[in-house]
This record gives C-alpha cells, sequence and structure tokens, in this order.
C-alpha cells in the first residue's frame, strides 16, 4: 500500500483499544478486530481525539480504556468505511494501514462520552447489527 495522495494529514494520531502496551510496540493489523468476531486486515487510526475516545470506549474487552500515540511505519490511506460511506472529506480524520504503528505515547487523561452519548452510540450500532448493516469494508 502507498501512502494515499489525498491523505494530507501529518497527525499526530491517535489509537484507542483497551488493549495494554507499551512505547515502542507495534500494533498490527491481522489481529481480532476491537468491534467483530474476525481479524482485521488493517489496524485503523485517527487524528481526532474524539474518534479515539470511541476506539477505546467501544472496543471489546475488560481491560483499562486507553488512547495510545501512534506513529504509522508504513502507507496509509482515508478509512473508507467512515470517509466514504458517512463523512465524505474525511472531517473524523480516520485511517488504516497494512503496515504497523509504532507506539510514541499514550494521554494520561482525558474525558469520556457521557453516558448518554454512549447510549445512543450502542443503540446505533446495535440497530445496524440487526439490520444487518454493521459491515466493516476490511
Amino acid at each position: 500500500m502507498t501512502h494515499d495522495k489525498n491523505v494530507l494529514d501529518k497527525g499526530p494520531f491517535l489509537h484507542g483499544t483497551k488493549a495494554e502496551l507499551e512505547i515502542g510496540d507495534l500494533l498490527e493489523p491481522q489481529f481480532e478486530s476491537n468491534y467483530q468476531d474476525k481479524k482485521s486486515n488493517y489496524i485503523y487510526f485517527t487524528a481526532t481525539l474524539d474518534a479515539a475516545k470511541w476506539g477505546a470506549e467501544l472496543a471489546s474487552g475488560n481491560l483499562k480504556e486507553r488512547i495510545y500515540l501512534v506513529e504509522p511505519v508504513g502507507g496509509f490511506e482515508n478509512d473508507p468505511n467512515v470517509t466514504d460511506k458517512r463523512f465524505p472529506g474525511n472531517p473524523t480524520r480516520s485511517y488504516r494501514s497494512k503496515s504497523a504503528l509504532r507506539i510514541v505515547g499514550e494521554l494520561g487523561k482525558w474525558e469520556r462520552h457521557s453516558d448518554e452519548e454512549l447510549k445512543g452510540m450502542l443503540d446505533g450500532l446495535q440497530k445496524l447489527r440487526e439490520e444487518g448493516r454493521d459491515i466493516i469494508y476490511d
């Protein structure tokens, strides 16, 4: 994969998850998705705190929610799951890569979405599942 000429973002980049990682670790594709019961072909990341918070809050598992500062080690592209399908122009600054992301730091404190916002998102995701529209183009 080469760096998409339409991706103009230079970061900093973030990845929200419940995985416990150390600075220098690599996040790589071909591991279990945070959102579906399958291996993911890509590793996903963002340049907005809001999208990273959703990543951490919606990730599966019982570990602590974390947001890591990451650097892509290879090319990346706009995430078509949000940019093409929901938010043309990529206002969420969401990306994906078939190459690893290197952990370069962790946000120590950040404010979670409200319980009401989280419930609204979870209800919306449940509705998509029930309608068979919870597809991730991976």
